[in-house]
């Protein structure tokens, strides 16, 4: 009995999770959207960046992780400095793992 209620329960899971599929909208099949960033009220660096997007997607993405990176390494360092000159002293510290 309980095999055929865990049976009939994914089922419905299963029709359900697919029911979302079988919907239609109106109309034909959606041509390629276009994402561009708005750059009529932009100025100076969001300008560069804006424009940067909108031309060489690649260069932004080079862009956007070598900030990232920047950033990571300059809040290290900071939290480091502050940490030291509050005690905590972990240039000393031993690793042990196992």
């Amino acid at each position: 009995m309980q095999r055929i209620y865990h049976w009939g329960k994914n089922l419905l899971m299963g029709l359900a999770i697919m029911l979302p599929a079988t919907a239609w909208a109106a109309g034909e099949k959606a041509t390629n959207i276009v994402v561009v960033a708005d750059t009529r009220r932009v100025t100076g660096i969001l300008k560069y960046f804006s424009d940067l997007y909108n031309t060489n997607v690649v260069m932004s993405a080079v862009w956007a992780v070598v900030l990232t990176v920047a950033i990571g390494c300059f809040l290290g360092f900071i939290m480091d400095f502050i940490m030291e000159r509050s005690g905590l002293d972990l240039h000393s510290r031993k690793i042990i793992e196992h």
